[in-house]
């Protein structure tokens, strides 16, 4: 069994000034909190990876950064190019690039992500927003054999997971300081 987490970037910032180069769009002080909810969820939830594919964009990469920090949790963390492509360059990277990670986390962009959930759930329709993660998880012996074969065990966003976050004594307390292993 493989677990694939699909972590959209949070929210960019587009009143700064990026040089007008897309990949250098930084995340938006909404987008840094929404990263770290995310992260303190997976932490909380017991759902964190093994290993992480990121996007090479610097959105992307802070995501991945501050979600790792805000859950306290490690993983190794691979940058791949073709995360910034279309679905075949995704589903390259994710055959290529997962190694034996039972739970392997790719973070990138719309409107890939949905198109890419959408071949990997035999597809169902997706969309992803700003910082939610998709757990799509897919009865075979290792990346390489994903295709249009993955069964959706769940979708969250930020917004919905916030509350519960603060008033969580797993938050405070209990969260894990090393990438659990498992879903």
């Amino acid at each position: 069994m493989r677990s694939l987490l699909m972590l959209r970037h949070a929210k960019s910032d587009w009143h700064v000034d990026y040089g007008g180069e897309d990949r250098l769009r930084p995340l938006a002080p909404r987008g840094r909190r929404a990263a770290r909810t995310m992260g303190r969820f997976l932490a909380t939830a017991r759902q964190v990876p093994q290993r992480a594919l990121v996007s090479p964009a610097v959105r992307a990469r802070e995501t991945l950064e501050l979600a790792i920090r805000a859950g306290r949790w490690d993983c190794d963390v691979v940058t791949a190019e073709e995360l910034y492509g279309g679905v075949d360059d995704v589903l390259d990277a994710i055959r290529r690039d997962g190694g034996d990670a039972g739970v392997l986390m790719i973070v990138g962009h719309e409107p890939t992500w949905s198109a890419t959930a959408s071949r990997l759930a035999c597809g169902a329709a997706f969309r992803l927003s700003t910082a939610s993660v998709l757990r799509l998880d897919f009865d075979v012996g290792g990346w390489a054999d994903v295709e249009g074969n993955g069964t959706v065990q769940w979708l969250v966003a930020p917004r919905l997971v916030e509350g519960l976050l603060s008033s969580s004594p797993l938050v405070a307390s209990d969260a894990p300081s090393t990438s659990p292993r498992g879903s």
